[in-house]
């Protein structure tokens, strides 16, 4: 009997045990799901691609869902609807957002891109260029608002031309539509981001002359942000996924635009992997990608000041009210 009751224990002992351990392990290997929301789908998030291809999120256990919103009041408006966790998208979102005095406001809390993303592309070759050129020509412009736009006329302003004044400036045309313009004919010169920059030159439809990035300086072009509710609640998984977002910044920059290109390449299928390299050892040459995740204060005057000369600022937000960088000092250290 006793001999039993002691084989039953130790039964007992040992699925009790088993059944611990396959608990535990059911917990360590549990995966995070994070919704996010990009934007746009574009070579100028390159860092965003490799941390999820190298399994960077993968080795903090997240599980990222990217969704592309194509355009800025779309991402902010699935963030803010909760159809997504993250956002990929403009720091200026956030500001219009509190502008509006949302009560749980958009945190920025992860860097990605620190400059400008587009380039001055002119339909005839330009030899020695000076921006006093463009005075009297026809201009294709971005949309009115957004960062592009309000970059490219900071960039003008600093050069001594009056956009409204000084050129043919043409802003009402959808961003889908500006490459089809300027390829149709429309314009002398044209604001585009790459790939169709670089496309459009080696057709032999334009010619890129110049970086808005280059002449801009430092701004929180794209960051990663969040609802101040999801923050607070998913304080660790804001944690890791900026943890693993810093180990891509750190590979990207460590690592040749080849490199990059062939690991990044499943997200543009229809791009050539030469004019991938091409367009990543651009803005890598010009530190367009972010090497940490911290969005500091100078950058973030400097993008309000751009707003407010555009005539886009609603108000001046402090620093430290709208963008967390603790997180992503931490995940640097």
């Amino acid at each position: 009997m006793r001999k039993w009751i002691r084989s039953g224990f130790g039964v007992f002992l040992i699925l009790t045990l088993t059944i611990g351990l396959t608990a535990c392990g059911e917990k360590e290997d549990a995966v995070q799901k994070v919704r996010v929301a990009e934007v746009t789908r574009s070579i100028f998030y390159a860092p965003e691609y490799v941390a999820i291809e190298k399994g960077f999120f993968k080795e903090e256990g997240l599980d990222i869902e990217l969704t592309t919103t194509w355009g800025g009041d779309k991402t902010m408006t699935t963030l803010l609807s909760n159809g997504a966790d993250v956002a990929l998208v403009g720091s200026e979102t956030s500001i219009y957002v509190h502008a509006q005095g949302s009560d749980d406001p958009v945190i920025n809390f992860a860097q990605l891109t620190q400059t400008d993303g587009t380039f001055l592309v002119s339909r005839e070759k330009v030899e020695n260029f000076e921006w006093d050129q463009l005075k009297g020509s026809t201009f294709l412009g971005q949309r009115k608002g957004g960062m592009p736009q309000m970059v490219g006329e900071f960039v003008l302003k600093q050069h001594g031309i009056d956009p409204q004044n000084d050129l043919n400036l043409i802003q009402n045309i959808d961003f889908a539509n500006i490459a089809n313009a300027f390829a149709s004919g429309t314009g002398d010169y044209v604001q585009l981001f790459e790939p169709t920059a670089s496309i459009f030159e080696k057709e032999g439809k334009g010619h890129i002359i110049a970086s808005f990035g280059t002449e801009s300086g430092h701004v929180p072009y794209t960051t990663f942000m969040a609802k101040d509710s999801y923050m607070k609640e998913n304080k660790e998984t804001v944690e890791k996924f900026t943890k693993a977002l810093y180990k891509a910044q750190q590979w990207v920059e460590g690592h040749s635009a080849a490199d990059i290109a062939k690991v990044i390449e499943p997200y543009f299928e229809d791009t050539e992997l030469d004019l991938i390299e091409t367009v990543v050892d651009r803005y890598k040459s010009q530190g367009s990608f972010a090497t940490d995740p911290i969005l500091d204060e100078e950058e973030w005057n400097n993008l309000q000041a751009i707003m407010d000369e555009a005539g886009e600022l609603p108000q001046s937000v402090d620093h430290k009210t709208l963008v967390n960088t603790s997180i992503a000092e931490k995940a640097s250290k």
